[in-house]
């Protein structure tokens, strides 16, 4: 895992040791044996303590499989090639999922489940077995590079499993060490924004009072790990709950007037960037300055019912469409310059089990056929059209309203197609 805390560099001053004195022929089989066995020794444990990396670049995507008609994983395996994604995030640790990205290179983030959490709370035992279950018959073979405990538990209505969060994720952590794979094995947990008691502006983002009694053992426990503070972060969700007051080309990542933080004096040109930075005034307020932000759910959904505002396949396709272009750029965000900020997409697929409002079965960037679902220059399983489809509805709709509405589609049919000459350079 990328450690974001400055490494320290020691700078040897003494003047250079003397010269060895001859070899010494150890007459002692034995002692030879100890002396080897010991360097061998220091080489593993030096081996072990180096992390790997949990992320590789900026872009990932989070695999969600509540649906009856997605490609099996053997499939999705080839489709993120083709696109590809290398990071990969899902919601359990499913064997047919494990088994199809065995060999593939791919890094994948596999989940304790929220009904899962205060079983292994309550025994390192039960931690030990989940990991035996699900991690050692697939580990290396299968890139498992992290483990997530539970999903948006804290701020949620059930008290006993925000309690019960910090002893799975001790548990699973010890059991991890017990197997050689604390240093291999990222561990964190992901946050809705329901943990900020506000988040504007940036700088005056601060945790929920009456969260901090289970957020500070986790903040102080990743700490010592270097673990991110994963946030699920939306703009979408941000603007659907007040249209008339936010900007949706601020939202957008589209030309706009932004936002003045006064007390640090920066400007905000996109709400992905100010959410990110709330999450690191958050934890600077509480007393975590080097702990790096990574967003665990972004996205934008393409379709939504009357009172879901700004959920279209147009707006969908611009946010992703720019989210990733800025992602690529690798940079920081304003108040974190040094810090590339980092994300996993929501959602991989249409997931049309998915419970509440239209749009939770509408944030795919690929339909369950394994099509294009949002043309981010991405090539599907199978062939799309040259245009989506939402684009051929716009034409019947723009002849039958007349000539205006014929100027309007065509302009934006030329800006489709310079945004999508862009996403191929």
């Amino acid at each position: 895992m990328p450690r974001t805390a400055r490494k320290a560099r020691v700078l040897l001053l003494s003047s250079p040791p003397p010269p060895p004195s001859p070899p010494v022929m150890l007459r002692r089989g034995g002692v030879v044996l100890l002396l080897v066995v010991v360097v061998l020794g220091l080489l593993a444990a030096r081996c072990d303590g180096k992390k790997v990396s949990s992320f590789v670049g900026t872009y990932g995507v989070n695999y969600g499989r509540i649906a009856d008609n997605l490609p099996p994983p053997t499939e999705v395996v080839k489709l993120l090639r083709m696109a590809r994604i290398k990071n990969v995030k899902i919601y359990d640790a499913d064997h047919t999922v494990l088994d199809a990205f065995r060999g593939s290179g791919l890094n994948l983030v596999i989940a304790v489940t929220n009904g899962e959490v205060k079983d292994i709370a309550a025994s390192p035992a039960k931690a030990m077995d989940w990991l035996n279950e699900n991690v050692q018959p697939y580990y290396p073979s299968t890139r498992i590079v992290g483990i997530t405990v539970g999903n948006e538990v804290l701020g949620g209505a059930d008290a006993g499993l925000a309690e019960a969060l910090i002893g799975a994720v001790v548990n699973i952590h010890d059991a991890l060490k017990m197997l050689g794979l604390a240093t291999k094995i990222e561990l964190t947990t992901p946050h809705s924004e329901a943990v900020f008691a506000n988040s504007y502006p940036p700088s005056a983002c601060v945790f929920r009072d009456d969260l901090m009694v289970y957020l500070k053992p986790l903040l102080d426990f990743f700490s010592k790990t270097g673990a991110p503070f994963y946030v699920n972060a939306y703009p979408f969700l941000a603007y659907m709950s007040d249209p008339a007051h936010i900007d949706v080309n601020y939202a957008l990542f589209k030309p706009n007037a932004g936002i003045y933080d006064a007390k640090t004096r920066l400007r905000y040109d996109n709400m992905f960037e100010a959410q990110v930075d709330a999450a690191y005034f958050a934890l600077e307020a509480a007393g975590y300055p080097e702990m790096e932000v990574r967003v665990a759910e972004t996205g934008w959904a393409s379709a939504g019912d009357a009172t879901e505002a700004g959920a279209d396949p147009a707006n969908a396709r611009a946010y992703n469409f720019n989210l990733r272009k800025r992602l690529f750029l690798r940079k920081g965000t304003p108040y974190r310059p040094g810090r590339v900020a980092k994300a996993y997409i929501f959602a991989l697929f249409n997931e049309n089990l998915k419970p509440g409002p239209t749009t939770e079965r509408h944030y795919g960037l690929f339909k369950p056929d394994g099509s294009v679902s949002i043309d981010l220059g991405f090539k599907g399983l199978v062939p799309s059209s040259s245009l989506p489809s939402s684009s051929i509805i716009s034409f019947k709709r723009a002849r039958e309203r007349g000539w205006m509405a014929l100027v309007q589609y065509s302009a934006t049919l030329l800006s489709y197609k310079t945004e999508k000459a862009d996403a191929k350079r």
